[in-house]
């Protein structure tokens, strides 16, 4: 075992009296009053009070002890006695600055009164002196961190010995150790409330954390719920409309071959309609639904979302930037697709059979979308007039070039027509880009 050499002992000693300077000068940065922070005004009076009771009840009887007890003048006494009390009202914001105060004045106190012959009660130090040091501890204790409440216990050891010292050959009494009692107990007492403060604090964060994780569980048990409902409602007539657009060739005699290819259309639309919604389906069930790793539409689908649109009667011409499908980042090509998607059915829904122009280009960085359909080739009511709580396409768009940071624009045309335009930006997405395209939510 290696020997403690007395080098050794002396930079310990070094040590530690550096970390003793370090805490005693190093006050905590908070200096919101104390009980600053409750909603009550009442509570947030209660140490100025306090403070104000004991300087009216310590200073009368402070000076009035100096000057009976101790035979020092008047003006000398009421200077040390206010000095000793005056802190306590600093100590409500700043604790560890008020305490240097405080022990300055106990040191000098004792100083003075052990040069004066007509000493008669006890000494160092009075008992209004002893009671503003208490209090005035128990609020540091309440504010500052336990190495700084440790340190101000030794200092005050150290104090009350070095007063001691200074009063020879007068010797102290018990009054010496009647303050390093108390001094401990009250910084004891200050510490074990502002654990318990703190444990309660504590608590009541965690609290509020299992109050959101229940919220989040509870809304993820809903979502849930709603998946399955949606899978009951939507995709039984789903199935049926597939199984029965693919049969009626065979059920039907005489279909016409471009009826059993329309026929045929149908029934791959309904069963790509079922697998997108099971996919979406997945998301809600899960936040970590594998179909996250299910490859997104982008710009290069547009062409077969066309066609589709065009088989049901909307007559649509796309035109796109070559090579502009590979600089697009995956996340902006999706809402590319979604918005299109939405656009197209928006004009077979409320204006059927009319001429649509498509257009993606780049300018730039950043990518012009553009959807204009004319007026209906005859007046007709909307697919939709009768259907309540229709109107969530345009929301949805604007949803998704929010999501990419991008601008919207959708007006009507003075000829009856609509317009879509769309701003998206080709780069500048840090965390949107990638291989993995976010997961969808619904609109």
């Amino acid at each position: 075992m290696k020997t403690l050499t007395k080098a050794d002992a002396h930079r310990y000693a070094r040590r530690q009296l550096r970390a003793l300077r370090h805490h005693l000068t190093t006050p905590s940065h908070d200096h919101t009053p104390l009980l600053g922070e409750s909603r009550r005004p009442w509570v947030r009076r209660i140490p100025y009070v306090i403070a104000t009771l004991l300087q009216t009840g310590l200073i009368p009887s402070g000076i009035a002890t100096l000057v009976n007890f101790y035979g020092m003048v008047l003006p000398v006494a009421a200077a040390l006695t206010v000095a000793q009390t005056t802190p306590l009202f600093l100590a409500i914001t700043r604790p560890l600055a008020a305490w240097w105060i405080s022990a300055a004045t106990l040191v000098t106190t004792g100083a003075i009164t052990a040069r004066h012959h007509q000493v008669t009660g006890t000494w160092p130090w009075t008992a209004p002196m002893i009671l503003a040091y208490v209090f005035l501890l128990l609020a540091l204790a309440l504010r500052e961190s336990r190495a700084t409440v440790v340190s101000v216990w030794i200092a005050t050891v150290l104090l009350t010995a070095l007063t001691t010292t200074l009063g020879l050959p007068r010797s102290g009494d018990g009054t010496t150790m009647l303050l390093i009692a108390l001094s401990g107990a009250a910084l004891l007492l200050g510490w074990a409330v502002r654990d318990r403060a703190v444990a309660r604090r504590l608590l009541s964060e965690q609290e509020h954390i299992s109050e959101v994780e229940r919220e989040r569980r509870t809304l993820l048990e809903e979502r849930a719920r709603i998946a399955r409902e949606l899978h009951d409602v939507v995709a039984h007539h789903m199935s049926v409309i597939a199984v029965q657009a693919a049969s009626a060739p065979y059920r039907i005699e005489g279909v016409p071959a471009d009826a059993a290819e329309e026929f045929g259309t149908i029934a791959d639309a309904a069963r790509g309609a079922l697998a997108e919604m099971r996919r979406l389906l997945g998301v809600l069930r899960s936040e970590e639904s594998t179909a996250e790793k299910t490859p997104q539409p982008g710009v290069g689908q547009l062409a077969q979302l066309v066609e589709t649109v065009g088989r049901a009667g909307v007559p649509a011409e796309l035109t796109v930037d070559e090579g502009l499908a590979e600089r697009v980042p995956p996340a902006v090509g999706l809402s590319v697709y979604r918005i299109v998607q939405e656009a197209l059915a928006n004009v077979v829904r409320h204006a059927p059979g009319a001429r649509t122009w498509v257009s993606v280009s780049a300018d730039g960085r950043e990518l012009r979308l553009t959807v204009v359909n004319a007026p209906p080739p005859q007046r007709t009511e909307s697919l939709e007039a009768s259907v309540e709580g229709t109107g969530q396409g345009l929301v949805g768009m604007r949803e998704r070039v929010r999501l990419v940071d991008g601008r919207l624009d959708t007006d009507p045309l003075p000829d009856g027509g609509f317009k879509v335009a769309a701003v998206l930006p080709l780069d500048g997405l840090d965390g949107l880009d990638g291989p993995n395209t976010p997961r969808e939510t619904p609109a």
